[in-house]
């Protein structure tokens, strides 16, 4: 048997081998269905961001509204407890998402002044990201008609008389799981707003010259002001 014969045997027998064709094909597929399921991943888990920090501002603000409803005072009392709890509440509702740290929640009360105008009476916030309201700050509107009230132009919020509406606004600076190379770091930002359901006391004690709407009775609640 020659050299030549035998090689032209083992090239024959490659030619027609069949044993290594799944792997070859998972070879060139595999760039694919990884890059498939790491897109997927990242955007479902974007998704699920979007649906909790939605969710957080929802029930802050049903959950603000609803303080005090069942007391037996004719008038209830917003308290900084109060203020305090429901943001504990609303960390712990954001979960893994660490709002805490990566966001920013921001509770306002939207009243109306004097004039008949909107006013935002007090504001709180919680959260480590350094940042403002869209809509405006503490006290913006305490006089006249020229503030409209909160939320995006052509679809503001804006308070009935003798009555408050708990507006809440949460950003988020989102946390890629894989890459930032996918989505980047898209900061989310979602609003809420309901009217308060009780008959609240919106004046509140006065301080100074000013009536500031939340009361902090014995033992005193730290503020949570923006």
């Amino acid at each position: 048997m020659t050299m030549r014969t035998t090689l032209g045997g083992t090239l024959r027998a490659l030619w027609h081998a069949r044993s290594g064709v799944a792997y070859i094909e998972f070879a060139y597929t595999f760039p694919v269905v990884l890059a498939m399921g790491t897109y997927g991943i990242e955007a479902t888990n974007l998704a699920m961001a979007h649906t909790q920090i939605s969710q957080v501002a929802m029930s802050l603000a049903d959950n603000t509204s609803r303080i005090g409803q069942d007391s037996a005072l004719s008038t209830t009392q917003f308290r900084e407890a109060d203020v305090n709890d429901s943001f504990g509440a609303s960390v712990l509702q954001a979960g893994r998402f660490k709002i805490a740290t990566r966001g920013r929640i921001i509770l306002s009360s939207l009243e109306q002044n004097a004039s008949g105008g909107q006013w935002i009476h007090w504001q709180r916030c919680t959260g480590a990201l350094a940042i403002s309201s869209s809509y405006g700050v503490q006290g913006t509107g305490k006089t006249g008609t020229a503030f409209l009230g909160m939320g995006p132009t052509g679809n503001r919020i804006q308070a009935p008389a003798n009555n408050a509406v708990m507006f809440v606004e949460v950003f988020y600076n989102y946390e890629p799981v894989i890459s930032t190379s996918l989505f980047g770091t898209p900061q989310l930002h979602y609003t809420a707003a309901f009217v308060v359901r009780d008959e609240r006391d919106l004046t509140g004690p006065k301080e100074g010259s000013d009536y500031v709407g939340i009361y902090n009775p014995a033992p005193a609640a730290a503020k949570k002001t923006c």
